[in-house]
């Protein structure tokens, strides 16, 4: 009977101190301004993930990356991961910049890498940014015969 009424005490805790702990609002991803199928956060870093444009066996995935480093700075790359050795992996990177209330993208720089008889390449470079932007990357990837396409959403880079 002391172990049943022990038992029940704990449950009845349990349950006071999960429907009592404090409720936090969140801010849903879509209150967030987006642009193009990006969300302009003011996120640290951002990671897009491949979608598969062809069906094939070569390409096995690849991502995106953009990071605020500092005060008009920027981390800019992406990885291309094939299924195994092909002929030539490749990505291509492009940076683009956009502001508040903008409905579209611009070209801020691009660049691309290739290894031959490889099953990975990868790229980055440290920007130096104006300050006020909101910056996202988009790659393309490739492996063979296959190709797929990522991008982040928008971080914001602050002026110095």
């Amino acid at each position: 009977m002391k172990k049943r009424l022990l038992s029940l005490c704990c449950i009845l805790i349990l349950i006071v101190g999960i429907t009592a702990m404090p409720v936090f609002d969140s801010h849903a991803a879509s209150e967030l301004p987006m642009i193009d199928g990006s969300y302009l956060t003011y996120d640290d870093e951002s990671v897009g993930y491949d979608t598969k444009i062809t069906r094939g066996e070569d390409l096995l995935t690849g991502y995106s990356k953009c990071a605020r480093l500092g005060p008009e700075l920027l981390y800019a790359g992406g990885v291309t991961i094939a299924a195994h050795k092909v002929e030539e992996v490749g990505i291509g990177v492009v940076v683009e910049r956009a502001q508040k209330g903008d409905d579209h993208w611009e070209g801020y720089t691009t660049w691309q890498e290739f290894n031959e008889s490889a099953d990975r390449v990868s790229t980055s470079k440290i920007l130096e940014v104006e300050g006020g932007y909101y910056y996202r990357v988009r790659c393309v990837h490739s492996a063979g015969e296959d190709i797929s396409s990522s991008f982040t959403n928008g971080v914001y880079i602050e002026e110095k």
